[in-house]
């Protein structure tokens, strides 16, 4: 089957599943990977990921990272700072330890053991703001659940710094202090320039206005920074995740008119649709298409045993943060359910580390199956607790 043609079967398949679903409240990326896989080596066998979709996937993970930035509120974690980065870092403390654990007990070995530990750590802001947009929570609740996710991210930021060190040879003390100190002053830079120039700058209200040049602006500015990412020996998602978290700012601004936060919701509306009815669609079908493990390498032990790892890393470690600050045993519990979820850029660090030799296709194949579960599962548990905890108020 030609590129153009391959192109077009996986996309209609892809939209036409993600809408069967959406009527179940399935998240979009479960139809868009299970596509890949379907059509893909591993089932049908009838579409192969080559270097054409390979491209037009890297750019649509380019652009997912870019949309997940924008998408993000530098200012929810601000109303409890403490409260959020303990949650999150106790979440990805748990998570991290029992999904090494787990891969050292399958005897997988330290290298795939760190790398799988890292990937479970991450909580998909996507999922947790799925979650809370369509369930009525207390209003400390959301803003530590949506505080916690976007910590996570910075944290997974610094992770994946180190996960790309180690697809460059061993990684030494000194070697990862020296990539600790770029990676914090990397990010440190761009959020001081973020301060200054979308917060505050005058001279930047006349590129906002014109929707054309500031739509050009920011390409240019995410594939700068994706460009310097990977020139102080990051990785490019990185630079592209905080093009959009320092455009995202402009929720900030102090302007009356508003004439700042209504351009980037339009810069975001517009994105919105090319991204999300095709790029990013792009990305989790090449995601699936790469999925083809032997099936004597597919451990259902090995994918129960991490699944596990994941909710109850979340579960635990955000729970155990949340209580520390006083919450309710109730409201600990529901914070820690929250942050269940992966998704996008958990697949984006397994493609990563697939390509690199970091891990072999049986584990690629088991941490998608994990996340797609807890993409799955998550909200479901969410909104089953969240009932119970209403129904037993009411008695």
């Amino acid at each position: 089957m030609d590129f153009l043609a391959a192109l077009a079967v996986l996309l209609v398949v892809a939209k036409s599943l993600e809408w069967l679903l959406e009527k179940a409240e399935i998240h979009p990326i479960i139809a868009h990977v299970s596509t890949g896989v379907l059509l893909g080596p591993f089932i049908l066998n009838v579409i192969h990921p080559g270097e054409q979709l390979d491209v037009l996937a890297q750019f649509g993970l380019i652009m997912m990272m870019l949309y997940m930035g924008l998408t993000s509120n530098f200012s929810a974690i601000a109303q409890n700072t403490k409260k959020a980065t303990v949650v999150a870092a106790l979440g990805v403390l748990f998570s991290f330890t029992f999904g090494f654990a787990t891969m050292e007990f399958f005897g997988k070995g330290a290298t795939a053991a760190i790398f799988v530990g890292v990937v479970l750590g991450n909580t998909a802001i996507e999922v947790t703001s799925g979650i809370l947009v369509k369930e009525r929570v207390k209003r400390e609740v959301s803003s530590i659940l949506m505080g916690a996710a976007f910590a996570d991210d910075i944290m997974a930021v610094y992770l994946i710094g180190i996960v790309t060190e180690m697809t460059r040879g061993s990684l030494n003390g000194t070697a990862l202090g020296v990539l600790t100190v770029k990676i914090f002053a990397f990010i440190t830079i761009i959020l001081l320039i973020s301060e200054h120039v979308f917060k505050r700058a005058h001279w930047f209200k006349n590129v906002v206005r014109d929707l054309n040049v500031f739509f050009t602006f920011t390409l240019i500015l995410t594939f700068t920074l994706a460009i310097i990412a990977e020139w102080v020996g990051l990785n490019q998602i990185i630079g592209a995740y905080l093009a959009g978290l320092t455009i995202s700012r402009l929720r900030e601004r102090k302007d009356p008119m508003i004439v700042t936060r209504i351009k980037l919701n339009e810069l975001i509306g517009d994105l919105q649709v090319v991204l999300t009815e095709f790029f990013i669609p792009l990305f989790f079908i090449y995601v699936g298409l790469m999925f083809n493990p032997p099936i004597r390498e597919v451990s259902l032990g090995l994918i129960f045993a991490l699944y596990l790892s994941a909710i109850l890393g979340k579960f635990l470690g955000c729970g155990l943060g949340s209580r520390l600050f006083g919450l309710s045993w109730e409201d600990s519990a529901l914070i820690g359910i929250g942050m269940g979820g992966r998704g996008s850029l958990e697949l984006a660090v397994l493609t990563f580390g697939l390509n690199a030799g970091l891990i072999d296709q049986g584990i690629f194949a088991s941490v998608i199956t994990v996340s797609m579960l807890t993409a799955l599962t998550t909200p479901v548990f969410f909104k089953l607790y969240l009932r119970m905890l209403k129904s037993g108020a009411k008695a």
